[in-house]
């Protein structure tokens, strides 16, 4: 297995690579002492959670307050624009974001820290994302950014397509920051 890390501290990309053979492949999509290995706990995944959404959907950018939420996402059909926003306050790349293509032909795996906003738009006809996650979700900790918020000018690469109406109506990342601030003098 391939381990890639980003400009970015913290996310770590996974990429297998499968055995190919006339029945097709076999790949490891998990590894817990490579996750180990680069800083990943790999007992503290606690939940399995899978969307499929058809071309040009945008999910995201979501993130989570509090102690946050890392998750580990691959496509598992089709293929996405994966895409990470640092929020950690104090963080000297605070606000800065990596894009990464997911698909089922590299099999790869991204892993996302807590503190990052995540989201992804779908590139082809349809995609299944799996979700690896270390927390029970908490409504009360949800954090979203619009999907086209200037600030952040996300290269969206397809027309955007069918929208939550939670996402529509997101805040932008100056309303993020300053929620971020209060919650950190608090």
């Amino acid at each position: 297995m391939r381990v890639t890390s980003f400009d970015l501290p913290g996310p770590v990309l996974f990429t297998p690579e499968p055995h190919f053979d006339a029945r097709g492949f076999f790949t490891r999509t998990f590894d817990a002492q490579v996750a180990a290995e680069h800083g990943l706990d790999p007992t503290a995944f606690i939940q399995d959670s899978q969307s499929r959404s058809s071309r040009g959907v945008v999910r995201g950018m979501h993130g989570r307050s509090g102690a946050g939420e890392g998750k580990l996402v691959r496509c598992a059909h089709g293929a996405i624009l994966d895409v990470l926003v640092d929020i950690r306050t104090g963080s000297a790349t605070f606000g800065e974001q990596v894009s990464i293509r997911l698909d089922d032909q590299t099999f790869a795996h991204l892993y996302v820290p807590p503190g990052f906003l995540h989201g992804f738009q779908v590139l082809g006809e349809v995609a299944d994302v799996c979700y690896r996650i270390d927390r029970a979700h908490d409504p009360s900790e949800d954090l979203a950014v619009r999907y086209d918020d200037p600030e952040l000018a996300i290269d969206w690469p397809v027309p955007v397509g069918t929208m939550s109406e939670r996402d529509l109506s997101a805040g932008t990342f100056a309303a993020l920051q300053i929620l971020l601030k209060t919650r950190e003098r608090d």
